[in-house]
């Protein structure tokens, strides 16, 4: 399946050095894995974790998009991680703190793969556009902690402080036709609280989230599906326009309401992400 067709309901967290986590990851319903080099390894476990994590990656992990996030090019182990990736049996490779298309020029010398972009900064979210449109990329991935630490920040539950930063690279996402996740939950046992800013990314147009615990799986699942009740209006909405079609009339009406080709279009793609979904368990 190609990387933009997957679905990204679950994009879950693995350090890239624990050997137990690596494991347990190629038995969760998780729709993608971001293994990571950069904050969940410390410094003195870097540079084994390149080698855990090839050794890993020759196994398989089923219909999992796999994700591999380096430290920065500009730390010491950064070059050497992207070095590393060329020969690990990944997807594709993410690089944090993303804010220019320079960024990406260098990393594109280093290694070959696909790669995702850590959007997490002030000046990343102003030069979404310009990292979004580089040749080599195909997903971001929403950083909203570090966001929150440059912004300086409070929690609240609508996330409003984030939301110039969320739209900037949603926009640039849409535009460029990329992939965009949402970033993580921290408070991994609050189900509600989960579901309703899964809800809200859904609402946005995000394709998924990040998270941080396997516990989170389910709720990111649910939310970023198509319900059954999507799904049987999709499949009525173009049901309805074609027989109106054969009619020589350019609108349909389904539940009362005005059905246009733009609609049409969006049902296609519910059933089109429905079918993706079920065939990553096939």
């Amino acid at each position: 399946m190609d990387m933009r067709a997957r679905p990204y309901r679950s994009v879950l967290y693995i350090p890239g050095s624990k050997e137990r986590a690596l494991e347990k990851a190629r038995t969760l319903p998780i729709d993608a894995i971001i293994f990571d080099l950069e904050d969940a390894v410390s410094p003195g476990e870097k540079i084994a974790a390149r080698e855990t994590l090839k050794a890993a990656l020759t196994q398989s992990y089923g219909n999992r998009t796999r994700i591999v996030r380096v430290n920065g090019l500009d730390t010491e182990w950064g070059a050497d991680d992207a070095r590393a990736v060329n020969d690990m049996d990944c997807d594709a490779i993410l690089l944090p703190k993303v804010e220019s298309a320079a960024q990406l020029d260098e990393l594109a010398k280093l290694c070959d793969k696909p790669i995702w972009s850590m959007m997490e900064t002030p000046r990343g979210m102003l030069n979404a556009a310009e990292i979004g449109a580089h040749p080599k990329m195909v997903g971001m991935v929403m950083g909203t902690n570090d966001l929150a630490k440059e912004l300086n920040s409070r929690f609240r539950a609508d996330r409003l402080p984030m939301m110039p930063g969320l739209g900037l690279c949603l926009l640039a996402a849409k535009a460029t036709d990329c992939i965009i996740v949402d970033g993580v939950y921290n408070a991994f046992k609050d189900a509600d609280g989960l579901k309703d800013e899964c809800d809200q990314g859904r609402d946005m147009g995000m394709d998924g989230k990040t998270l941080i615990h396997p516990a989170q799986v389910d709720v990111a699942n649910a939310a970023f599906a198509p319900s059954d009740a999507e799904i049987d209006l999709a499949r009525r909405q173009i049901e309805a326009f074609t027989t109106a079609e054969a009619e020589g009339q350019g609108v349909a009406v389904v539940d009362g309401k005005i059905v246009e080709n733009l609609h049409v279009e969006t049902a296609k793609k519910t059933l089109a992400k429905a079918d993706a979904i079920a065939a990553l368990t096939e």
